[in-house]
């Protein structure tokens, strides 16, 4: 009952708006942009009775293929191996651009120390 009082209360505020849009285009100052409006707010309106109607089909259409009570299962995971380190590769502790970087920032640290003083 309150899913119907909805879909009118839904409905008779968007025709209140259609017709408000309706009132401003047709005044002096009034576009084809307030026109496109008066012919959306209906539809707008209108959308929540479509909805309920839609989901009873699909509760409808469940219930006769007898799915309704089921959880959908998850999709299984497959298993990812772990990367394996290649045997050619060097392995170092710090990577050179970031040894670089981290030198750099260092002076930059130094240099506003000394300008500070």
């Amino acid at each position: 009952m309150a899913i119907v009082a909805t879909c009118l209360v839904s409905l008779l505020v968007c025709c209140g708006l259609a017709w408000w849009q309706w009132d401003r285009f047709t005044s002096a100052n009034g576009t084809f942009q307030n026109l496109g409006y008066v012919l959306q707010w209906p539809l707008f309106g209108l959308f929540p009775a479509f909805m309920f109607y839609r989901i009873r089909k699909l509760r409808q259409k469940a219930e006769a293929d007898g799915t309704a009570d089921e959880k959908p299962k998850p999709a299984p995971v497959a298993e990812v191996p772990a990367p394996r380190p290649r045997p050619d590769a060097h392995v170092t502790d710090e990577d050179e651009e970031l040894a670089a970087y981290n030198r750099y920032l260092r002076e930059l640290n130094a240099r506003d120390q000394q300008a500070a003083e």
